[in-house]
């Protein structure tokens, strides 16, 4: 196509689109440096303030903070008063950048282009070589993660999860036998041994660091029914040992995906139940392209959960497996039930509750 047929006006409203692609992605990182420092935090409880007011109430550098409060005017985060050199960030924003949203909370989430685009160089190598990037390349990758998982498990693990499976509650309260797979810091088995005392729990990762994290936590808050071991669970050799496992968000970035699948599956009792969490999308492309956090999702796979997969030789399932790979792959395991809900409050994500009989 020669210049004298291309349709101007799609390319200007393409330019526009791309001016403002740079412009968010730029505007995303200081939103996290916002969120790590307490910023949007501090705001949200100041009357219109000036940047040293600010700052002094964050307890951070002042001239740090008038050059992000830039970045977060000019991008329509905070408002500025020109007259009265004041800042204000609007409730509005506030319900959906400050730790007091909880799972709502969209800032803590932009963490995570600063974690996946540290491994930028890395991730071109691979484009051209192949291979992929380890975990261990990730070093902060656990901490966002177990962050923002701690906000969606307060809101709906106690007092909405657990009562998707009929019965499930009163059985906890009398006491069974539970295990997490890649539960990476553990606070979720931490939070339900804690809720449920006479109930036993474990938690599986293959990362010491979280592991030691999770036991750290369960000592500090007195558990003696709940434990945690460095384990790959797709080696997991338990036959018919636990009544419930669960698995949050780990399935996708798998080695090999489908012997923890089937792990799962011989580890759990006749009458047992399977929860499996995973990020809810369609296996097809064509059923994304409307998705609201499409390419979110598919930039986090090629950059994180695709690439560790391959990075250990295995099968990069990628974080778009989708409901339809998911549901097959959960019956190739030994799953004949499989029932997919969701919540309000964990928009991203669907919840399989999946039974062998």
């Amino acid at each position: 196509m020669t210049a004298t047929e291309l349709d101007l006006s799609r390319t200007e409203a393409f330019a526009g689109r791309m001016v403002g692609v740079l412009n968010d992605a730029f505007l995303a990182l200081s939103v996290s440096v916002g969120h790590q420092t307490g910023l949007f935090d501090a705001m949200a409880e100041l009357p219109p303030s000036t940047s040293s007011a600010i700052a002094e109430a964050a307890g951070l550098d002042e001239r740090y903070v008038r050059e992000l409060l830039g970045a977060l005017t000019t991008g329509t985060v905070t408002l500025y008063d020109p007259e009265t050199a004041t800042y204000t960030l609007p409730a509005e924003h506030a319900a959906l950048l400050t730790r007091a949203a909880g799972p709502d909370n969209l800032a803590a989430l932009t963490q995570f282009i600063a974690v996946i685009g540290a491994v930028e160089p890395d991730i071109v190598t691979c484009f051209r070589e192949g291979g992929g990037v380890p975990y261990s390349r990730f070093p902060t990758f656990h901490r966002v993660m177990a962050e923002l998982s701690k906000e969606t498990t307060d809101a709906i693990l106690l007092d909405g999860v657990i009562d998707l499976i009929d019965g499930l509650r009163g059985r906890l309260e009398a006491g069974i036998d539970v295990a997490d797979i890649g539960c990476g810091e553990g606070y979720a088995m931490n939070v339900l041994a804690r809720a449920f005392p006479n109930s036993r729990f474990v938690g599986f990762d293959i990362a010491e660091e979280a592991i030691a994290r999770g036991r750290a936590q369960a000592a500090e808050w007195g558990l003696t029914n709940v434990s945690f071991e460095v384990r790959d669970v797709a080696t997991l050799d338990i036959a018919e040992g636990f009544d419930l496992l669960t698995a949050f968000d780990v399935i996708h970035d798998q080695v090999d995906p489908a012997a923890v699948l089937r792990a799962a599956s011989r580890a759990l009792k006749p009458d047992g139940t399977f929860l499996c969490v995973d990020v809810g999308a369609s296996s097809h492309l064509e059923d994304n392209v409307e998705h609201p956090m499409g390419p979110m999702i598919y930039t986090l796979s090629t950059f994180h959960c695709m690439t560790v997969s391959l990075a250990h030789g295995g099968a990069g399932l990628g974080t778009a497996w989708g409901e339809q790979t998911a549901r097959a792959m959960l019956a190739d395991a030994g799953f004949t039930s499989v029932e997919p809900h969701r919540f309000d409050a964990d928009p991203v994500n669907v919840f399989y509750v999946a039974r062998k009989g």
